[in-house]
């Protein structure tokens, strides 16, 4: 075997090693399906769905933590959204990446458009439209919004903007009243992530390394069992 020949050998050996492929999807018969948009925010709130009520339809409600994004923190305490609270969004709850055309992560959503808590901890497929098109995002439902329209996914991305909460980050990381770049839309380049702490620095530049910076995309969606791998982030459990 020649030199050359043992060198292209070796790097598809690199390659298939460091490739990692789907894992298995799994559509929910007769689940959710259609077409809807897409937006991004961060507001260090507690998630609409870390609430253990009725509205939500959880037998265990998301995960939310202590000021540190760290420390879990009982379902009842009030959110650092509001004034003296105390739970915000764990910091772990920020996508990452699978594979070149797959990743994971968490979301608010409203099928009905506004707050919709009746689909709390469900699992969606994500299909990126238009300039994304061939890549998808598997990601939990941990919240909901009253400013979200109908078949409408609220992507969790550090430094995606605080919207309408803007208390949080500023309780939580000592932000302007803005959070991180825009209030609406965030920061708006990879080298902006270095604003955010170390630990949320990663899901900030997911939005340039998966979704190459693009805006706002339109998104298919299908639903689906949710993977180990997120539930066990958030501990929720759908009734």
């Amino acid at each position: 075997m020649s030199s050359l020949t043992l060198t292209v050998l070796l790097f598809a050996l690199f390659q298939a090693y460091n490739c990692q492929k789907s894992p298995e999807i799994i559509p929910v018969p007769g689940g959710l399906s259609g077409s809807g948009t897409s937006t991004r925010y961060w507001d260090c709130c507690k998630p609409s769905c870390a609430w253990l009520i009725p509205e939500t339809n959880e037998i265990a409600p998301v995960q939310a933590c202590e000021i540190d994004g760290v420390t879990p923190i009982d379902d009842n305490s009030q959110s650092g959204c509001e004034v003296n609270g105390v739970s915000y969004a764990c910091t772990n709850q920020q996508p990452w990446i699978v594979n070149d055309t797959l990743a994971y992560g968490f979301t608010a959503a409203s099928f009905s458009g506004g707050v919709d808590n009746s689909r709390c901890c469900t699992c969606v497929l994500l299909s990126f439209q238009g300039d994304l098109k061939g890549k998808q995002m598997l990601a939990q439902i941990t919240n909901t919004g009253g400013d979200l329209y109908e078949n409408h996914f609220d992507i969790a991305v550090p430094g995606g903007g605080v919207g309408i909460f803007n208390l949080g980050c500023m309780s939580q990381w000592n932000t302007t009243e803005n959070g991180w770049g825009e209030r609406y839309g965030g920061i708006s380049s990879l080298s902006d992530c270095s604003q955010l702490p170390s630990v949320l620095q990663p899901g900030c530049r997911f939005r340039f390394d998966f979704m190459n910076g693009v805006d706002n995309p339109p998104v298919t969606f299908e639903e689906v069992e949710c993977p180990s791998e997120l539930s066990a982030i958030t501990k929720c459990i759908p009734a």
